[in-house]
């Protein structure tokens, strides 16, 4: 099986960061991931936002990538939205953290 590094990007005034972090560990248990790791970085300053181009927290990357792109926007410390079957929400659902796992396999 390939490894697969997964990395969650948030700043620590998000309220949605750590659903997120719930989500996705449900989504590598679902997805036969259990025992992988999750990579944590704190985006602290609008500075190293624009230069990491973070595009909201929080932010899953997925081997390097961002499997829910978003429309090009300004990069700093904001809450980031995701489109859901439920509507606009501030952390994926499991299904689509497990699919986006599955793709990146």
């Amino acid at each position: 099986m390939a490894t697969v590094k997964v990395e969650l990007f948030y700043f620590d005034g998000c309220p949605n960061w750590r659903l997120a972090e719930e989500r996705l560990r449900e989504a590598l248990a679902a997805a036969g991931l259990a025992p992988l790791e999750i990579y944590h970085r704190t985006v602290e300053t609008k500075a190293e936002a624009e230069a990491l181009h973070f595009p909201g927290s929080p932010t899953i990357l997925i081997d390097g990538l961002d499997p829910f792109p978003s429309p090009p926007q300004t990069h700093g410390l904001s809450c980031r939205m995701y489109a859901t079957p439920a509507g606009l929400a501030g952390a994926p659902t499991v299904e689509q953290l497990v699919q986006a796992l599955t793709n990146a396999r």
